[in-house]
């Protein structure tokens, strides 16, 4: 493991979309420190969690923080669990539709980030940033690949800290649809950067509250 490197993941772009901001932003933020990889996933069930293997054992980070595309979020979502099940909406860029199957077979239920959530809502949120815990990461291939990432890292490098971000869409993509929230790529950027300054620094998370009702 090497101390000093922290792995970045963002998607490629999925769904008929141009641009995908979660690698846009990735990208941006490790031109900012050399300390920092940014690695671009495939979404797909089939080759996102080989491409993040690859990844993790070439660069063997302290620190993992993979990112995806929630659209219609406001704000940058760092994701408390994700959960051992693949039911997609829509076909994945390889045409992959899979159905109430799981990400590792025989594998637990769900992991919970090792990301200290709630502190990096609260740094982000005190940059006056929008920003909230997300208890779901969805059943696409942005949880397929957060579980995948919490089982690697718990079963064969277990000193590697890691967990997922979810973020909204960039302004240009809403441009027709003011009804749809959209964040600057900035500004985005910023929301990471803080949250991996976060991550590193932290271990024990902020001990308030940030349930949901529903």
């Amino acid at each position: 493991m090497n101390n000093s490197v922290v792995l970045l993941t963002g998607f490629e772009p999925f769904g008929g979309e141009t641009t995908n901001p979660s690698w846009d932003a990735v990208r941006a933020l490790a031109d900012r420190d050399d300390g920092l990889r940014a690695v671009l996933l495939p979404c797909e069930f089939g080759s996102s969690l080989e491409v993040l293997r690859a990844a993790v054992a070439e660069h063997r980070p302290a620190l993992v923080v993979a990112t995806g595309l929630a659209g219609g979020r406001a704000g940058v979502t760092p994701e408390r669990v994700a959960v051992n099940l693949d039911d997609a909406r829509i076909p994945d860029n390889a045409g992959a539709q899979p159905i109430d199957v799981p990400v590792v077979p025989d594998g637990p239920a769900a992991y919970f980030t090792g990301l200290p959530v709630k502190a990096c809502v609260a740094a982000v949120a005190a940059a006056g940033i929008p920003t909230s815990v997300s208890y779901t990461a969805g059943t696409f291939v942005c949880n397929h690949v957060f579980y995948g990432l919490m089982h690697l890292l718990a079963t064969e490098h277990p000193g590697v800290r890691g967990g997922f971000v979810h973020v909204p869409y960039a302004p240009e993509q809403v441009a027709d649809r003011p009804d749809v929230p959209g964040l600057p790529l900035a500004t985005t950027v910023d929301a990471l950067e803080i949250i991996v300054r976060t991550s590193l620094a932290t271990t024990a998370d902020l001990p308030v509250t940030a349930g949901h009702l529903h």
